[in-house]
Order: C-alpha cells, then structure tokens, then sequence
C-alpha cells in the first residue's frame, strides 16, 4: 500500500484487516434471507455492513456469490468477509508473558510464542501479542488511527514462532515501515515441508492472492495480474527422506507466503491445516510409518515454521540490528525425530 496512513503489515499472517466468518446452516433451517441469517450469528455487525459486503460480492452461499435477498436453504455453508471490523474492539492492557529479547528507548524485539494471535480480531478479543504490549509498555504509536494495533509495523501467524520487531516511538514507526516498504529488512525462516526437495537451493515466484473459492486461504497466481507480486528464496538445510529441513528468505511478505508457495510448488508445511500438509503425503503404506507421522503431527501441532532471524537498521542510529532465535522445542524435537527416523531407515 502507497499511503503511508493506511496498515502496511507485509509479513505472513492468518489474520488480515477483514473480518472472516464461515456458518452451515443447520438441516432443520426455514428459509431465511442471508443477511437476516448472518444477523443471527453476528450480533456484533450491523445489517448495514453485511448488505455492504453482499454488494462487494464478499457473501458466498456454497462457493458462490450471492446477493443480500439469497435464501438460506437447510445444510447450506455461508462465508463472509467483511471489509471492516464488526465491532470497535477496545485494547485491553493483559499481563501476558512475552520474550523480550532486545529494548531500548526505540525499539523492542519479541520473539513471539506459536499458538499467540498477534492482534485482536474475530475470536480473539483477548489473550493478543497487542494485548500484551500495552501492558508492558507506555503509549506505543499505531500506525493506523482507526484500528488500534500498539508498536506493531509487521505480523506473523499465529501458528508460526520468531521475531517481531515493535516500534516505541513515532519515528520508529515511520522508519521500520518504510524498511519493510522498501524490502531493507532480513528475515530467515526455517520450515520443514513435506517431499524430497531435489535442488539445494531455489527461488518460487508467484503472484499470491485470495483463494477464488475460498476466501479463507490464499492462492498463487503464476501468470496475469491477479494478486501481488511475491517472491520466497529457499535453501536446503537438512533433507530427512520424506521431509526436507528448508531455510526461507522473503524478498516480499505477503499473506502466508511461504506456506502458500510451497504448496503450489507442492511441498507444504509439514502439519499445516489450512494448506494440506496435516495429511501423511509422503513415505511408505506401513502402520508404523503411519504411527509415526501422526505421533510428529502431535509433537508439532502446528505449521512447522519459524522465524528464525530478523534484520533492520536502527531507526535512530542506523546501525544494522540482527537478531537470531533458537528454534522452539517443538520443532526441534520433530526435527530430531525426522533425522533419527532418516538414519535408522538408511542403515536397515
């Protein structure tokens, strides 16, 4: 986005600046209006802005777009996106645990836990990354009047572990968002994707926008002008028969990047829900293959991916700043048990 007053969150994330919502009407539903349908379930949003969203095309009855006076019909999956927040959601300060791995009077460095929301959205008014920081610090600036996200200048999932750098000041704000317009900044990922990786290293390209059939998920677009420009840089670290251990550098952020280009290249995210990769898609039809797969999916019970460095110049002294995390337990141990599995099969 060109104005600098507007959000410019480019890194990976599930959550976007439109609300989601996804019903199935239940077997016993009376016809119903769509938009008196939805008023059922979100009491929160006016009918107002569900109209708005049928006249945007942004109301879907079984993957098609419908208008306002569409009739709900029993077993009928209805989803919505919402083109503003469904309710002014107040900031409330929590004394959340963080990682604060680096602060001064500028900046602070999180190194945010997997299974943490990084702001406050649809299910998710409280126990934020953002709920946490206006607790722990003082007056953060937002970069966007209307919606109130403290010291936040990028995101990444939920599910996804690593660092976040969180602007203290207006300037700050001013100078890490424009090195993130700019594409200054370092950020490493690891991820471990399903499928031998033939080469050592790659780049995916792809223009990567909404799902055409489900808003829910993002898509990759190879030709046309549909989506956003995106580009994922990747390097083999470790391969472990049917998973390879991937270094990722993003050139662009967008929307689940990494998630969504390693699917297209299909390679996804080990135990990544949205994208496939909870299933076994690779390796061999026996039980204890099997066993063991599912005994990784509980280990690392989500997407396996980390945002392991993050990079950027100091918006007051314009010294380089590079931080590296640890790789979190979880990802470590599923790690290990994928190259202890690799080991033990090669010498049987």
């Amino acid at each position: 986005m060109t104005d600098m007053s507007k959000p410019l969150f480019t890194e990976e994330s599930d959550e976007d600046w439109f609300e989601q919502y996804s019903f199935k009407a239940d077997k016993g539903q009376a016809p119903l209006r769509v938009d008196k349908f939805l008023m059922n379930f979100m009491p929160d949003t006016t009918r107002n802005k569900i109209q708005k969203a049928a006249d945007e095309g942004r109301i879907w009855a079984n993957e098609l777009v419908v208008k306002s006076n569409y009739k709900v019909k029993p077993g009928d999956e209805i989803k919505v996106v919402l083109s503003e927040p469904p309710r002014e959601v107040e900031i409330i300060a929590q004394d959340i645990p963080i990682d604060i791995v680096y602060e001064d009077e500028s900046v602070a460095v999180i190194n945010k836990a997997a299974g943490m929301v990084v702001h406050p959205g649809h299910g998710n008014y409280s126990g934020t990354l953002v709920n946490a920081l206006k607790y722990h610090f003082d007056n953060l600036p937002s970069m966007n009047a209307e919606l109130e996200r403290p010291g936040l200048v990028h995101r990444i999932d939920k599910d996804t572990s690593g660092l976040l750098v969180i602007a203290k000041t207006e300037q700050a704000m001013q100078s890490l968002t424009s090195q993130f317009k700019a594409r200054t900044t370092d950020r490493l990922y690891h991820a471990l994707v399903w499928g031998s990786i033939e080469e050592d290293e790659g780049t995916i390209e792809g223009n990567i926008g909404r799902h055409l059939k489900d808003r829910m998920l993002m898509d990759v677009f190879p030709h046309g002008e549909q989506g956003k420009h995106a580009v994922t840089h990747f390097r083999v670290i470790e391969r472990f028969q049917y998973v390879t251990l991937v270094e990722c550098k993003l050139e662009t952020g967008r929307t689940h990047q990494i998630r969504v280009h390693f699917q297209h290249i299909g390679h996804p995210l080990f135990n990544d829900e949205r994208y496939g990769g909870n299933k076994i898609l690779k390796g061999t039809t026996f039980t204890k293959y099997k066993q063991f797969v599912e005994n990784c999916f509980k280990i690392c019970s989500r997407q396996a991916l980390h945002a392991k460095t993050l990079g950027f110049d100091h918006p007051k002294t314009g010294e380089r700043m590079n931080f590296d995390s640890p790789v979190p337990e979880d990802l470590s141990e599923l790690i290990v048990k994928w190259r202890n599995y690799s080991k033990n099969s090669i010498s049987e």
